[in-house]
């Protein structure tokens, strides 16, 4: 059993956004370096409780925690995962909440919703709600096939976009500095060639 709580009860709810996360990790294969890296990428998806779809866990804000408390909350509360919080969300999704009419700032059943990337870095044996959900490792392919509404789908794929555009910046960072590496020793050397 978890001995760790799921908050519970709306009396610090603050009902103007919802949070997603979807926690990722990167699935590191040294004997077969071609492989793409949306094939190394694995995303955490999560059963909803009642039913057999899969969802990224998601929750409301509470007036006593930041954004990103929240985002990061409910991801240990319902996959029973922590980790590194990306503090730039992937985007705001208008969506339709089937509670839309407990939801004062819904209107019309349409909610939005903040979606933010969250790398594992602990997965726990056990979690809050570790008896009412399945959690489950995807690629990006089987993730994009799975999910229940398109505005999901369109979130993973700008987490793809920004996943790609972050591997690709650190390479570009990592050359630069095996570059000016090179460079400094090239100079150096020079330098002490010419002296």
């Amino acid at each position: 059993m978890s001995n760790l709580l799921a908050r519970t009860g709306r009396d610090r709810q603050r009902y103007d956004n919802n949070f997603r996360c979807i926690p990722y990790r990167v699935v590191k294969d040294e004997d077969d370096s071609s492989v793409d890296f949306e094939n190394k990428l694995q995303v955490l998806m999560v059963s909803s409780p009642n039913r057999h779809d899969l969802v990224f866990p998601k929750g409301g804000w509470e007036d006593d925690e930041t954004v990103l408390e929240a985002a990061s909350r409910e991801a240990m509360e319902e996959a029973g995962v922590k980790g590194i919080l990306r503090e730039e969300p992937l985007g705001v999704w208008e969506f339709r909440s089937k509670s839309s009419s407990a939801e004062p700032d819904c209107c019309l059943g349409g909610c939005k919703g903040y979606m933010f990337a969250l790398e594992v870095t602990e997965e726990l044996a056990t979690w809050p709600e570790h008896e009412n959900r399945e959690r489950r490792w995807l690629n990006v392919k089987e993730a994009l096939e799975l999910c229940r509404y398109e505005w999901m789908q369109c979130a993973l794929e700008e987490f793809l976009r920004v996943m790609a555009e972050d591997g690709r910046g650190k390479e570009e960072t990592l050359a630069a500095s095996s570059l000016s590496n090179r460079e400094e020793r090239q100079i150096g050397s020079s330098v002490l060639l010419c002296s």
